[in-house]
């Protein structure tokens, strides 16, 4: 059975009260005897209580985080290194994968919400982001990550995702290619990538074509889905910008399944430079985002908020950078 303070109070001879003094930090206790109860601690094992600490309302060392879905590499590298610099801070995180289900985000922010994490990190979609409201409505720091809202008055920690879709779409222009799709995830990070590869087809006098030009949810699955309705038009594109990596894979999927080639035939460039863009093969032209300083500026956000609960809500936009992979290349431009 796992020890409890009464066990560590006993072995140590001294009260409960002292011990909950020593766990918290609080008292006047000598260091003799501090030393004392600590050791007793260590040698019965014994884990102070996260809930029994918020039920007293003192400070969990916990935040929480919402992701859209621990699968999608690109959660999976950003849960990581945001555990990471927690973890560096001394606390830790408490992770829920929502799918992008209202109801169930709502849900997760509800029992975070009851076990007095220090801090939430959102980084999942709502289709009501109203829903948000009553939660940044309190004292407990809130940060959305890799997504930008400006209805809501939080901090935010995103990169620059129309940029980002301007850099994509600019590659593919300067390699040669005028018939270009897209396949975006829906929601404001693809809609801003899209925009931003739209002014870039704008700036080159390419009219983009609304067929080619696709939302759809964000697996492999959907990318192959997208990719397949544009590459079995009569006239198909000869490059697509996916706006992730997860729905890049699905592209070339689609296309070594009709037979295309990539590069020859059919470029492709993703968005995220996960692990994932690394391992296909052809390796990925992607868009890379700063997933370790967006995780660190996160982390250091909440932190600040937590020692001046008044602060005024800060907007960190960090910049994407082009990652040449072997699954872009020039052609010669045609009409």
């Amino acid at each position: 059975m796992k020890s409890t303070i009464y066990d560590v109070a006993k072995a140590a001879g001294v009260s409960i009260a002292t011990v909950s003094k020593v766990v918290n930090k609080t008292g006047n206790i000598s260091q003799k005897t501090r030393e004392h109860v600590l050791s007793i601690m260590d040698e019965l094992q014994y884990q102070p209580s996260v809930v029994a600490s918020a039920l007293t309302g003192k400070k969990t060392s916990t935040f929480g985080l919402l992701l859209s879905n621990i699968a999608n590499p690109f959660f999976a590298e950003a849960a990581r290194s945001l555990e990471d610099e927690a973890r560096a801070a001394g606390y830790s995180i408490v992770m829920c994968s929502t799918d992008n289900e209202d109801e169930r985000s709502v849900n997760y922010l509800s029992l975070l919400q009851r076990k007095q994490v220090d801090g939430m990190i959102i980084a999942c979609h709502f289709t009501d982001w109203s829903l948000l409201q009553p939660y940044l409505a309190t004292d407990m720091p809130v940060v959305l990550f890799s997504k930008d809202i400006p209805s809501l008055d939080v901090h935010t920690v995103t990169v620059d995702d129309y940029k980002g879709g301007y850099q994509a779409i600019e590659h593919l222009i300067h390699n040669g290619h005028q018939h270009i799709g897209i396949v975006a995830e829906a929601g404001p990070s693809g809609d801003h990538r899209i925009q931003g590869g739209q002014q870039a087809m704008k700036e080159a006098g390419i009219t983009y074509r609304s067929e080619w030009i696709t939302n759809v949810h964000s697996s492999i699955r959907d990318g192959y889905t997208g990719a397949r309705q544009m590459l079995e038009q009569s006239e198909r594109p000869s490059a697509i910008f996916a706006c992730n990596d997860m729905l890049a894979v699905g592209v070339l999927q689609a296309a070594q399944e009709l037979g295309l080639q990539v590069p020859s035939d059919l470029s492709i460039i993703g968005f995220d430079d996960t692990l994932l863009s690394q391992i296909v093969q052809p390796r990925l032209t992607t868009i890379s985002q700063p997933i370790t300083d967006m995780a660190h500026h996160t982390i250091q956000l909440l932190l600040r908020h937590a020692g001046t609960p008044d602060m005024s809500k800060q907007k960190a936009i960090f910049q994407p950078k082009l990652i040449e992979g072997r699954s872009t290349q020039a052609i010669t431009p045609t009409s």
